[in-house]
This record gives structure tokens, sequence and C-alpha cells, in this order.
């Protein structure tokens, strides 16, 4: 597959339909940063009238997957991906359109390529950070990602 925000908006409809009924949206994508989009609505709020958290988490998510499956393709090798852990900091309502964007794709590249080189499974935290059409920040989400190489 060819990473362009088309095939991975697709991607997202048969591979994660609860993010792309959400709103979750690529909008770009490269070898070291990725993009995603969510625009508060009905659908997606929380009681409080701002974005659910939790879809906030799916767009911030997307962006970091992203990478590290485009980083994976780049090397032609059969690695598995996992999140193992994550961590999430709130500081501002999610009102309106929501961009998160992760900018580690050369972090993701050297812990593959040392995934490869050493045989053994690495651990990457990949951040992404949200900000609304004002440019502020309203949060940063952490995702502790595990690359490994299958066994043939």
């Amino acid at each position: 597959m060819n990473f362009t925000p088309f095939k991975l908006n697709l991607y997202m409809f048969f591979k994660l339909p609860s993010a792309f009924w959400c709103g979750v949206r690529a909008k770009s994508i490269s070898e070291e940063v990725c993009q995603s989009t969510v625009k508060h609505r009905w659908f997606n709020q929380n009681p409080f009238n701002s974005m659910y958290f939790a879809v906030q988490a799916m767009a911030a998510e997307f962006t970091t997957g992203v990478l590290v499956m485009l980083q994976i393709k780049e090397t032609g090798q059969n690695i598995s991906m996992l999140v193992a852990n994550n961590k999430a900091t709130f500081t501002k309502k999610a009102k309106g359109r929501i961009t998160f964007e992760c900018n580690q794709g050369n972090l993701i590249k050297e812990s593959i390529q040392k995934a490869i080189e050493t045989c053994e499974g690495q651990t990457l935290w990949l951040t992404s950070i949200g900000t609304d059409e004002k440019g502020d920040q309203v949060s940063e989400m952490q995702f502790e990602w595990s690359v490994k190489v299958k066994s043939q």
C-alpha cells in the first residue's frame, strides 16, 4: 500500500471503523511526520461539551502507528508492532477541529533498524500533540510501541 491520506482513510474505514465513524481522518504523511484531524461533533462528544478523550486517543495513536507501519514497510522485513502502554495529558477542552501530529519518524527508523540487527524486540515512546484551530495545545498523547522481527 502506498501511504497517502486517501489510502490511509480507506484503510481506516475497513480496519479501524470506530475511528472512521468518529471522524478521524489522515491529513498528511511523510517519512518523518504524520498528521490526522478530527472535528468535535455530537457523535464524539463527552458530557462536558468537548471531544471525548478516547476519540482524541484514536486520532493520536493513528499518527504514531502509521509512521511505524511506514517505516516497517520501508525495510521489507516481517515485523510485528503493538502498543504496550500509553499516557495522556489534557490541557484544554477539545472543540472544533483538532489536528494531531507525530514527528518522530527518525526515532522509529532507528528502533526498527536495531530490532533487525539484534533480532530482539525494541520499545519506543512516540508522542502525538493535539492542537485546536487557534494553534493551542489541547492534549499530548504518548504511546509505547513494541516492534519485533517475526521469526521466519
